[in-house]
């Protein structure tokens, strides 16, 4: 079975800093992109970040440029979004999701992790 097991969210201060972890299993990680999304209350959900495993390229959306890092451990199939800079608006659930391609619609989801940034 395909399993996505993200973790590490939490609450942290304006200004600090959280790594979010992702762990992949059941599928073949270096042939798939893995991505981040997150959803705000009463928002809808959006991407915020993705890697292709295989090649390296990565995707930012325009407000976490600069302040967020997603990385890759092939060996431990775990990829991770390091998070510098919080604002309160990055307070979220936020998940990792993985397929051939993430956008509009990845092929398999995580349970969320939330992240509260509190001012």
């Amino acid at each position: 079975d395909v399993q996505l097991q993200a973790s590490g969210g939490g609450l942290v201060e304006v200004g600090g800093s959280l790594r979010l972890s992702c762990a992949a299993s059941g599928f073949t990680f270096d042939n798939y992109v893995i991505a981040w999304f997150r959803q705000a209350p009463g928002k809808e959900k959006e991407a915020v970040s993705q890697i292709d495993i295989n090649g390296g390229k990565t995707y930012y959306r325009d407000s976490v440029k600069g302040r967020f890092t997603v990385s890759a451990d092939n060996a431990k199939n775990t990829v991770y979004l390091q998070m510098n800079s919080l604002k309160p608006e990055d307070t979220a659930v936020y998940y990792c999701a993985a397929g051939k391609v993430v956008v509009p619609t990845p092929d398999y989801w995580g349970q969320g992790t939330q992240v509260t940034v509190s001012s």
